[in-house]
């Protein structure tokens, strides 16, 4: 159920997906705090954050910043890369968390709650959460949402369900679809198994999804079969045949942010994603000689 509770959220990694979040939660008068480096301070300072959407309309958000996190906060969305995730936990300090607080990674993959864990102890509440969006930062604090939807999973094993409920209420409030879902291994997996082939093999070929549909249509159903056998065996069962409807739903053209990295020169999340599959595929005896392949393929082409 949405409610209006007003949180002070602080958001690590104003990007694609952590500004536009930001801006709405701001937008529906919580108070943000975004965590990143100067240029994007000042940027956001000036400015706000300029979301464009055909979902949420042309806005702008004034939100506050900081380089490091330095009071309390209900909730701090971490929307960085993975790549970059070790020497962005400095923004958030444990020092500046208290018990109460939830620190919610939206990162892909499915290891990152555990070294969160691992980071923090006992000073706060690991929520992971997926997102399904499709948002792009143009430059700092200029947001451009592309997906007709913008829908967020919830979850936290070890998390109290007020403070989830009340996350979710808020996100709800700011117009983002949000349940609160029991069985973290089971919502990061349902991801990942979505994930991992389109990623994949979208950064193999470098080509969009309606090319890897059609032109290596036996590949991509081979991957997912891999992913959804992987997947049950961690305990998170999902259905290939219903990944493989979904990419065919896709327009043609959609690509995978991996994709988008390796033609930007960026870095990719290959280990998050692929590495961590043949790691669980590894750990529980489940063959993946497709991934094992391509994932080959991906680093002999020096990714």
């Amino acid at each position: 159920m949405s409610t209006n509770e007003r949180l002070t959220v602080a958001v690590l990694g104003p990007g694609g997906v952590g500004g536009l979040l930001a801006a709405l939660l701001a937008r529906a008068g919580n108070r943000v705090i975004c965590l990143a480096g100067d240029e994007t301070t000042r940027a956001l300072d000036k400015d706000g954050i300029s979301v464009t959407s055909a979902r949420f309309g042309d806005f702008t958000a004034r939100v506050e910043t900081a380089a490091e996190l330095r009071e309390p906060v209900d909730a701090a969305l971490v929307a960085v890369k993975h790549t970059t995730l070790g020497p962005a936990l400095d923004r958030l300090p444990a020092s500046s968390l208290t018990p109460g607080t939830l620190v919610v990674p939206f990162l892909n993959g499915v290891e990152h709650p555990a070294a969160l864990r691992a980071h923090y102890g006992d000073t706060a509440h690991i929520a992971p959460a997926t997102i399904r969006v499709e948002s792009t930062r143009v430059a700092p604090g200029v947001i451009a949402h592309g997906s007709p939807f913008a829908e967020v999973d919830l979850t936290g094993d070890e998390a109290p369900a007020d403070r989830l409920n009340s996350l979710a209420g808020a996100l709800e409030w700011s117009g983002i679809a949000t349940r609160v879902l029991p069985g973290e291994t089971a919502v990061l997996w349902a991801k990942m198994s979505f994930l991992a082939p389109f990623a994949l093999l979208t950064t193999r070929y470098g080509l969009p999804l309606g090319e890897i549909r059609t032109r290596h249509r036996e590949e991509l159903t081979a991957l997912v079969e891999e992913t959804a056998a992987v997947s049950a065996a961690v305990g998170a069962p999902v259905d290939p045949a219903e990944a493989v409807r979904r990419y065919d739903a896709f327009p043609p053209g959609t690509k995978s942010s991996m994709q988008r990295d390796a033609e930007s020169g960026r870095p990719l999340e290959l280990d998050a994603i692929g590495g961590a599959l043949l790691r669980a595929a590894e750990r529980h005896g489940v063959p993946a000689p497709v991934a094992a392949r391509v994932m080959a393929d991906l680093r002999a082409a020096g990714h």
